[in-house]
């Protein structure tokens, strides 16, 4: 068995929206508020590109619930194999939790600034303004982000180990051949 290609391509997807998101992330907090609009279109950017991961991650994981996944690399230690399980499985977390708890910062932010969907689509807050939850909320949003990065680029670099000791696990998701 092999990624299809669906897994594949959503797999690829949500790497690159997660690193615009991030990329957009630090634009949009560095951004002065004169004039405001350039501020504001990075920030809806932002938290579109995030409720969309998050609307990526749901679709592959119901793939992987119906198709599955291909057996681990039977070639790696365990403790790899199992290393590999437990980071797969936490970044699946972090790129529900993060949107997530972007969005209720948002949510609760004071200034109750409107998010919708690519300027097009209202998405409504489930909470209202409240400054000490909005701040609770935001920096575990940054720091949960960070340790996102931080382990997606793990996860790249350890890809492109694996590629270069001859394990076909990246040409796997590429191109689907293992």
């Amino acid at each position: 068995m092999s990624w299809s290609r669906a897994q594949r391509r959503l797999h690829w997807g949500v790497a690159l929206l997660v690193a615009l998101t991030l990329g957009l992330g630090w634009l949009m907090v560095e951004l002065p508020f004169r004039p405001l609009a350039p501020k504001f279109l990075a920030y809806q950017a932002h938290k579109s590109f995030g409720l969309v991961v998050v609307l990526l991650v749901a679709w592959r994981l119901v793939l992987r619930w119906r198709r599955g996944r291909p057996a681990p690399d039977a070639g790696l230690p365990a403790w790899q194999r199992r290393a590999a399980a437990l980071v797969h499985g936490v970044l699946y977390a972090l790129l529900l939790a993060v949107p997530g708890l972007g969005y209720l910062s948002a949510a609760s932010a004071p200034g109750q600034l409107p998010t919708t969907l690519f300027l097009l689509v209202p998405v409504p807050h489930v909470l209202g303004p409240d400054e000490a939850r909005f701040l609770l909320l935001r920096g575990l949003h940054l720091w949960l982000a960070l340790l996102l990065a931080a382990l997606a680029l793990g996860h790249a670099l350890l890809a492109l180990r694996h590629h270069a000791t001859g394990r076909p696990l990246l040409r796997a998701m590429w191109r689907g051949q293992g």
